[in-house]
């Protein structure tokens, strides 16, 4: 199983929408995926139309009693090929409720490995804040996508994050690889260009070489609970998503339908 992480201390720059749409080409190319939201807002979660208030059994179960066989707190969502560890609003008290217990970073890790054959990718939605579960997942993942906005303050918090990356990454023995991923990029405007373009100037070897595109599809996906590529599979995002997909994994399988090529952008 490959384990992906979404991540930005940050939030609204689309890392939810990121995880969805990957998860749904995915699922819809046949493989077996494991959704974990790990935000306490619990967006994942009420995509696939759970409640994270009162949302059982969840996340927070899994960090309650460690070690915990993810298993039972894995629901179905309506595609048989997505499942999903929802979130719950309790989990923003774990950083205060776990202290300094020893292995703390680790539980989701070791949780994994009770489905490891069970899945063929899991991806983890993060929260915006650094703490025990941002910490985790990062023990986590194989691969780490860090959606950003292409607008100048949530550039701004780009290096905030990627700080953050470093500190992090010198206590594993092995770095995560990261790719940045322009999103909500509006070629209409001056400013996403100018945006895109100081990505490029500061990230250049570790930034995804095209972009997420504005498209109101991912609204409607929303509203409807299911990943844009499910409901729009042509659509300018989705495509979008699926070239990510294909650079990421280098499968001809995810190659798009079509060219996706910011042209100069």
């Amino acid at each position: 199983m490959h384990v992906w992480a979404a991540a930005n201390q940050k939030g609204g720059v689309g890392k939810t929408t990121t995880v969805v749409s990957l998860a749904g080409w995915l699922g819809r190319k046949g493989k077996r995926v494991l959704l974990v939201d790990l935000d306490p807002h619990g967006s994942l979660t009420s995509y696939f139309g759970f409640d994270p208030d009162t949302q059982e059994p969840s996340l927070y179960h899994l960090f309650q009693n460690p070690p915990t066989d993810i298993r039972r707190v894995i629901v179905d969502t309506r595609l048989e090929p997505i499942k999903l560890v929802p979130s719950s609003t309790a989990v923003a008290t774990l950083d205060r409720q776990l202290g300094t217990q020893e292995g703390k970073g680790l539980v989701l890790r070791n949780a994994l490995v009770s489905c490891f054959d069970q899945f063929d990718y899991c991806i983890i939605d993060c929260p915006p804040i650094l703490g025990v579960l941002m910490v985790n997942a990062l023990a986590a993942a194989e691969q780490l996508l860090v959606p950003v906005q292409t607008e100048f303050l949530a550039i701004k918090g780009l290096e905030r994050m990627m700080r953050t990356l470093d500190m992090i990454m010198k206590s594993r023995k092995k770095p995560v690889p990261c790719t940045i991923v322009p999103t909500m990029f509006d070629r209409r405007t001056r400013a996403a260009h100018e945006s895109l373009q100081i990505l490029r100037d500061q990230y250049g070897d570790k930034l995804w070489a095209d972009v997420i595109p504005l498209d109101t599809q991912f609204r409607e996906a929303s509203m409807q609970g299911l990943p844009i590529p499910f409901l729009t599979p042509n659509s300018r995002g989705a495509q979008a998503y699926q070239a990510l997909l294909f650079s990421l994994t280098q499968d001809p399988v995810y190659a798009p339908l079509t060219p996706h090529v910011v042209n100069g952008a």
